[in-house]
């Protein structure tokens, strides 16, 4: 049985129609006010990393930044939430690289092992909108492709941050699968941010 009501209050009953649109930017605007801001986790000790650098020495912990106030803070909490789920995936992830300077860049694009097609300036990781991870098993990072298990670990980092709606690496001609970044064009990128 439905009862309806009706309330009339000396006149000053108005009929306000359902506006969907409304309702569903103020829940949005709700959840963006109330959602826990993730954060960083604890960095490795040095030793995690041991094997990931002597497979590439531009990894060493005075060469790779991996300091997660220097990237974009809304970019910080997608990367966060990728390694979340990744984590819940059986793959845990550690930052191998953040913000990386355009004289880094150069230099991993200019080097004999070439790193990047991207020369300083033209890299996400100048602005702080692109990391570089890796999974870590047994509390090493692995970062060879040619282990089973971290590809499959990489493969999985595709999906979850394809579905954060991020960009991956893994799909680039010039292949770079532990690589995810803000989706969109650098430019357009940087435009919507000089706006704010």
């Amino acid at each position: 049985m439905v009862v309806a009501i009706t309330l009339h209050f000396a006149g000053y009953h108005q009929e306000i129609g359902y506006q969907p649109q409304k309702y569903a930017h103020g829940n949005q605007i709700r959840q963006a006010l109330t959602e826990e801001k993730l954060v960083p986790p604890p960095p490795l000790a040095p030793e995690a990393f041991v094997d990931a650098v002597a497979e590439k020495p531009q990894l060493a912990l005075d060469k790779a930044d991996r300091d997660w106030n220097k990237m974009d803070p809304a970019f910080v909490q997608d990367v966060l939430r990728v390694m979340e789920r990744m984590k819940a995936r059986g793959f845990p992830m550690v930052l191998l690289e953040g913000y990386r300077s355009a004289e880094r860049q150069n230099r991993l694009a200019g080097g004999s092992t070439k790193v990047t097609q991207a020369k300083g300036g033209e890299s996400k990781h100048q602005y702080g909108l692109a990391a570089d991870l890796a999974p870590v098993r047994n509390g090493k990072v692995v970062i060879s492709e040619r282990d089973p298990w971290a590809m499959q670990a990489y493969t999985a980092l595709g999906e979850e941050a394809q579905a954060q709606g991020l960009g991956w690496g893994g799909v680039w001609s010039f292949r770079d699968y532990g690589h995810i970044e803000r989706a969109g064009s650098l430019r357009a990128l940087l435009a919507q941010r000089e706006k704010k």
